[in-house]
């Protein structure tokens, strides 16, 4: 770790070392990686599938110069094994070594896919835990994400992958909480919409309130699957958001009764469904279900406040969401405010 990261660590000890004991219990779980500033590096590692042109290495080393930031790769970020990025070994061998390497000052995915889930039982939680570094990225990600942060207490951060398209709204957002280091406001981007009433970038209340507790969450997809494992973190008391892309509906309805019958949804502070783009119904017409319909049958029996269209996961106007992180959920204004930065 660079110097000037032991003294801001040094620093933080001390400063929780003077809370009073109610302080510090409530805050001391979860470790919060330094912020990045410019002239640091990141290290862009492929943890799950393929990246099939050295172009989008040279697009994400330009976007992330864009934002006066090095770049450095993993060794296998061009591996090929089947549809993924090397061996599970090779994947988790990249992911484990930025950690390790005293120079890389944070970790961002390269892309998504599929794979995440295979490498997390060979990372190294010791390295990981005694060099807590910014790790991003969204979609399959989101299981490296959850089992980093179920492993380690590490605050890890749902947003932008490295060839993610980083417009004006994204950066902003991932610049403030990852960066700068803001006390941020998580809410959508204004409509451009020549309308009245704007129909675009709208999020729908569920069940009004507000809600606290510490961020959770990423791909439905993803964290369905991992329900059962020890990589999913204790969901009870958080504010628990979810995203998915290109799916039918009655398989949103599926994934939500999995999590909710493993105990997944039980005992959440607030409920949050970010984006679902494409997400349609398989039976077309009146017959099915919606998805707002749906999303109610499984959170309106929670009881806690809830809202839909958070601009999460997949879609271009990307919110940066810190997972660890104090928050309070406005289900009825579609906000989420953090109580604490999410970087020291």
């Amino acid at each position: 770790m660079h110097r000037r990261r032991f003294l801001e660590s040094a620093a933080a000890g001390l400063a929780l070392a003077a809370l009073s004991p109610l302080a510090l219990a409530s805050t001391s779980r979860v470790t919060r990686p330094a912020r990045l500033r410019p002239g640091d590096t990141v290290g862009l590692v492929s943890p799950a599938g393929i990246t099939y042109s050295r172009d989008d290495l040279e697009v994400a080393r330009a976007t992330f110069a864009a934002l006066g930031l090095e770049v450095v790769f993993g060794d296998h970020v061009l591996a090929r094994d089947g549809y993924l990025a090397g061996t599970d070994q090779e994947r988790a061998g990249d992911v484990t070594a930025m950690f390790a390497d005293t120079e890389v000052d944070a970790l961002i995915a390269l892309r998504g896919g599929w794979g995440c889930a295979r490498i997390l039982p060979h990372l190294d939680y010791d390295v990981i835990r005694a060099n807590p570094k910014v790790l991003c990225g969204f979609s399959d990600v989101a299981s490296l994400l959850l089992g980093v942060y179920a492993q380690t207490d590490l605050a890890t951060f749902h947003g932008p992958n490295g060839i993610s398209n980083f417009s004006t709204f994204t950066t902003e957002h991932f610049r403030s909480v990852v960066m700068s280091a803001d006390r941020a406001i998580l809410a959508n981007p204004e409509s451009s919409e020549d309308a009245l009433v704007p129909r675009q970038q709208r999020t729908l209340t569920i069940r009004g309130g507000h809600a606290r507790g510490r961020l959770v969450g990423g791909n439905l997809t993803v964290l369905s699957a991992m329900a059962g494992t020890p990589y999913i973190p204790d969901t009870a008391g958080h504010v628990l958001f979810v995203e998915d892309v290109g799916e039918a509906i009655y398989r949103i309805d599926r994934m939500l009764t999995q999590l909710g019958q493993a105990g997944v949804l039980e005992g959440v502070a607030g409920f949050v469904f970010g984006v679902c783009r494409n997400c349609t119904s398989d039976s077309g017409g009146i017959a099915g279900f919606t998805l707002e319909e749906v999303v109610r049958h499984h959170v309106e029996p929670l009881g806690v406040p809830a809202y839909m269209g958070a601009s999460i996961g997949h879609t271009t106007q990307k919110l940066t969401v810190p997972i660890g992180i104090e928050a309070e959920l406005d289900a009825d204004a579609g906000t989420i405010r953090l109580l604490e930065s999410a970087v020291l």
